[in-house]
């Protein structure tokens, strides 16, 4: 039996549960990207200070993210497992949408810090609620394909974000841009409050049919491990610390979401950066056929120089190229990455693999991607997009590697931790996060200092590359099978 005609017969409520969440998704990674797309720009307007700081001072704005986001996810699970998932997400869409459009009223590193702390407080509900919606509503061999589709929001606000954010700056000026994508959110709460429900809810009202919600509760073992919990009892933090399985969660998201997070705030400012580099190489090259004055002029008026091959003082210079394009492609790959990640597994379980092994067999799969990114540095000296191919593929790997870490809490957990457990891996995420932000801060201004800032990018480079298989070998030895708990 097909997937269309397997919908057609028990019914297709989930797969608009499914649409609500991916669009909540991309409006929550809409929101966060435009702090990295108006790097240059709010660096030239002074928001992060006199040059020689700018670097860390942004990296500064960018732990404050973090580390609202790493407590926010913590309270985000506890609080969406207490008052439901319906509240839940209501509440944190409303809190990043106010959150994103108070950019607009900061001006110095200290007021940016502020906001961004805000939206990272309120953004940490989205994953938790999510997760804890896929897991009400998607059979258990269904989840890595339904959690892989709504995780490809984050790639298509990613890729919205950079095909609009710099033209709404430059029109209208950056404190609009911040204010347009923050109001979007605010629209999404009249389909989330209309349309979702339990699904005991909707099949009472008619919504679900009773072929579908069989279906959704056709796991065997999650029908045990419900009724083996007779207490309905809550469950602590430190006895959800006490399992390994949880573990192996935070191990995987602390090793894995830093990277995301890299190429999410500097992926525009690296490419940017590659412009002016190969700008000033041609022009100390052939100084004969370029107006120096004309030159330098235009690219102090144009921060984050966006690469129109022809477009500066009537010069061409090979191997420029258009950084929001760029960008835009990345993620566009990226959101392929992110469905085909939760296909695979969908897939192996259909042939007859085993869920364990073939949650294993994926993630290690996408495991291996993202060493090319080891050879970034050194193709983007041949050609810019060469760096651009590495890094999407990166981006894309990682996408596929969520779409499955994210389901392995409810392989393993019951439903009614769920949240919680997201929360507690998110956190660590954020926390390494933070590190990786400061790290790159510390080591692009120094590289910065001394004119060779594509070094520092090479060094994370190798960060990137090898953390994924590194998160696979330690979350294998911590949980050799993804087996459900009894709490």
């Amino acid at each position: 039996m097909n997937f269309a005609s397997m919908n057609q017969q028990i019914g297709r409520h989930r797969w608009t549960i499914c649409a609500l969440i991916f669009a909540a998704t991309t409006i929550n990674y809409l929101d966060r990207n435009v702090l990295g797309l108006l790097k240059d720009t709010l660096s030239a307007a002074g928001v992060f200070g006199a040059e020689g700081h700018q670097e860390v001072n942004y990296s500064n704005v960018v732990i404050c993210f973090q580390v609202a986001y790493a407590v926010g996810l913590v309270l985000a699970g506890k609080i969406i497992d207490k008052v439901g998932t319906k509240s839940g997400y209501a509440y944190a869409l409303i809190g990043w949408s106010f959150a994103a459009i108070g950019h607009a009223f900061g001006h110095h590193t200290w007021s940016f810090g502020f906001w961004r702390a805000a939206l990272g407080l309120s953004e940490a509900g989205n994953f938790p609620a999510a997760n804890k919606a896929v897991a009400e509503w998607f059979p258990k061999k269904e989840r890595a394909f339904a959690t892989g589709l709504y995780n490809s929001g984050a790639n298509i606000g990613s890729i919205v974000a950079p095909l609009t954010v710099p033209y709404i700056a430059k029109a209208w000026g950056w404190e609009w841009a911040f204010i347009l994508t923050g109001a979007i959110g605010l629209a999404w709460l009249a389909f989330w409050y209309a349309i979702y429900g339990s699904p005991a809810a909707k099949l009472h009202n008619g919504v679900v049919t009773q072929a579908e919600y069989e279906y959704i509760h056709s796991d065997l073992d999650e029908q045990e491990a419900e009724k083996a919990d007779v207490t309905k009892a809550k469950v602590s933090w430190f006895k959800l610390l006490s399992f390994r399985q949880t573990w192996a969660f935070i191990v995987g998201k602390f090793l894995t979401d830093p990277i995301w997070w890299f190429f999410l705030f500097w992926l525009p400012s690296f490419l940017g950066g590659e412009n002016t580099r190969k700008v000033k190489e041609f022009m100390a090259a052939h100084p004969a056929d370029v107006n120096t004055l004309k030159v330098n002029e235009f690219l102090a008026n144009h921060p984050g120089y966006a690469g129109k091959l022809y477009d500066i003082a009537g010069t061409h210079f090979p191997g420029v190229i258009s950084w929001p394009l760029a960008v835009a492609l990345v993620f566009t790959i990226s959101g392929f990455g992110s469905i085909f990640g939760g296909w695979l597994p969908k897939k192996l379980i259909n042939g007859g693999m085993d869920a364990n092994k073939a949650r294993k067999l994926s993630m290690f799969i996408y495991a291996l991607f993202p060493l090319a990114v080891l050879f970034a540095s050194r193709l983007g000296t041949i050609n810019t997009w060469l760096a651009v191919a590495t890094i999407a593929i990166v981006c894309a790997a990682h996408a596929a590697w969520s779409a499955n870490i994210f389901t392995t809490v409810s392989d393993m957990f019951p439903k009614k931790v769920v949240a919680s457990v997201t929360g507690i891996g998110g956190m660590a995420g954020a926390i390494g996060g933070m590190l990786i932000a400061y790290a790159a801060g510390i080591l692009l201004q120094h590289y910065k200092n001394l004119g060779k800032i594509e070094v520092g990018y090479g060094v994370l480079f190798v960060v990137c590359g090898s953390a994924y298989i590194t998160a696979w070998v330690l979350m294998h030895l911590l949980v050799p099978k993804f087996k459900k708990i009894t709490l």
